[in-house]
């Protein structure tokens, strides 16, 4: 009897030693949170692997903010091209007076009508009246490229040209009447006027389109006569000028000199965000790590890449084409000017889109027939084949192709849409030439690395052999049989 209590003292004390394991065994056998289980059961990461992640983030953020301010950086490039050999100011309104070729890197210019292009700046001058000439083809964009208005048929002055009142972000003062009067998002205004050309003796004549481009003038609302600055209109025609956007570190550098420069409001306080997350914050410094640096630099030339991958495997739902049974694309998706589709903005097609070309206007997208202009393009040949400027191929425009003021067929590299430079500086050809016919009225528009005997030079696009091209057909002045498609190009067909 005695022993008993000693045992009983022995069997307590093992309770005792027992007793939080089996409590441990209890909590980890309570009900937890699912993403309890999923991050590292509740505890924190292990610090080389946080560091991994977070590096990850920050490149995810950095190839967004390339998709969503290539708009920004892609008329930067233009305005800083140019600016760099013809100059700045509101007087300055640099003119393709011979057109615009491949000399040119820009991307997807258009050879076949007078370019004038400028780039306003209302922090420095204040509002600014634009003196647009009739029958131009044209618009303001804000530095997003999105359009402030149309200037034009579709433009309020309906062509007969007009005095256009453009107004800063910030702009709080007295609007006088008589003007088309709007404010834009953004200080940074760019100006881009099409002028059409004449029919010449067999060829396109530019010399009217240049005159009548050279009646814009611009000058700041408040200023007197005395004090405005005689415009000055340089002839861009046979330089070679390079007005593409960054490929390297000075696009971040520029995005941040951009973010500084324009108001707070110009960007959503998400996209904000985004920037703000990789260090670019309105009026504060941009230092980067050394390791942000390689992570930017990754970003950079990755996002492009990127880009051309949606770009060459198409969209699910097909929106991109502009036909059942043909390969031309609409580079809006059946979306605004401004990338809406029916319930959302189109991120991808509006990357896509700028990254080969710039200015997304309504003249553009809205179906206005004998006034709006339509941009058909492909990158397939009659197989579903990428055209390869190593081939020969052949393009068939059925008669009467509808466009009211004229249609132009032109070759352009893939990657950007500049020209391809080869000997032949203007790889286009528009309706203004004496193109021989077929027998049924229809047009034939050769492609490849040299032209194929019996072939005009008229019809005849030059290519370079090994890189990939794409072609585009426009049509100013959109008629009903574009509309309904009772009028459709045929695919290019790769001649054997």
């Amino acid at each position: 009897m005695p022993a008993l209590p000693k045992l009983s003292l022995s069997a307590g004390l093992l309770l005792a030693v027992l007793a939080p394991f089996a409590s441990a065994s209890a909590q980890s056998d309570a009900p937890r949170s699912p993403l309890v289980q999923q991050l590292n059961n509740g505890n924190w990461l292990d610090p080389k692997e946080a560091e991994s992640l977070r590096d990850e983030l920050y490149y995810q953020r950095a190839i967004h903010a390339y998709m969503t301010m290539l708009p920004a950086l892609n008329v930067i490039g233009m305005r800083d091209g140019s600016e760099k050999e013809f100059g700045a100011g509101y007087n300055v309104l640099p003119i393709w007076k011979q057109r615009m070729d491949s000399r040119t890197m820009v991307p997807t210019p258009n050879a076949d009508v007078i370019y004038s292009m400028s780039y306003l700046d209302l922090k420095k001058t204040g509002p600014l009246v634009v003196n647009a000439p009739p029958n131009v083809i044209g618009m303001f964009t804000d530095f997003f490229q999105r359009t402030i208005t149309d200037v034009g048929a579709i433009g309020p002055d309906r062509a007969r040209g007009g005095l256009y009142l453009l107004l800063p972000p910030d702009y709080e003062g007295h609007v006088p009447a008589s003007y088309f009067a709007f404010k834009s998002p953004t200080y940074n205004v760019f100006l881009f006027f099409r002028t059409v050309m004449a029919k010449g003796d067999g060829k396109p004549d530019p010399t009217p389109a240049v005159k009548n481009a050279e009646t814009t003038r611009v000058y700041p609302l408040w200023a007197t006569e005395k004090d405005i600055k005689p415009m000055s209109f340089p002839d861009a025609s046979g330089k070679q000028i390079n007005m593409m956007y960054p490929i390297d570190s000075t696009y971040w550098t520029k995005l941040k000199e951009f973010v500084d420069y324009e108001p707070v409001e110009a960007i959503a306080p998400e996209l904000r965000g985004v920037l703000a997350s990789i260090g670019i914050i309105k009026g504060q410094p941009f230092k980067p790590t050394a390791r942000q640096d390689e992570l930017l630099k990754k970003a950079v030339e990755t996002a492009p890449k990127m880009i051309l991958a949606n770009r060459q495997l198409g969209r699910e739902d097909k929106r991109n084409l502009y036909y059942k049974d043909r390969y031309y694309e609409n580079t809006w998706a059946g979306g605004t000017a401004e990338w809406m589709q029916d319930s959302y903005l189109d991120v991808n097609q509006r990357a896509n889109f700028f990254q080969f070309a710039y200015s997304s206007a309504p003249a553009m997208v809205m179906h206005t027939t004998g006034a709006g202009s339509k941009y058909p393009f492909t990158a397939r040949d009659q197989e579903g084949n990428f055209l390869e400027g190593s081939h020969t191929y052949k393009l068939r425009l059925p008669p009467n192709p509808p466009a009211a003021l004229f249609w132009a067929v032109t070759a352009y590299n893939i990657t950007d849409g500049t020209m391809p430079q080869t000997k032949q500086l203007l790889p286009s050809t528009n309706g203004y030439y004496d193109i021989p016919k077929q027998s049924d009225g229809s047009v034939e528009i050769w492609f490849g690395p040299e032209k194929p005997d019996g072939v005009a030079e008229t019809a005849f696009i030059q290519t370079i052999p090994s890189r990939h091209f794409l072609v585009a057909l426009r049509l100013y002045g959109a008629q009903d049989a574009f509309y309904d498609q009772t009028w459709k190009p045929d695919d290019v067909v790769k001649v054997k």
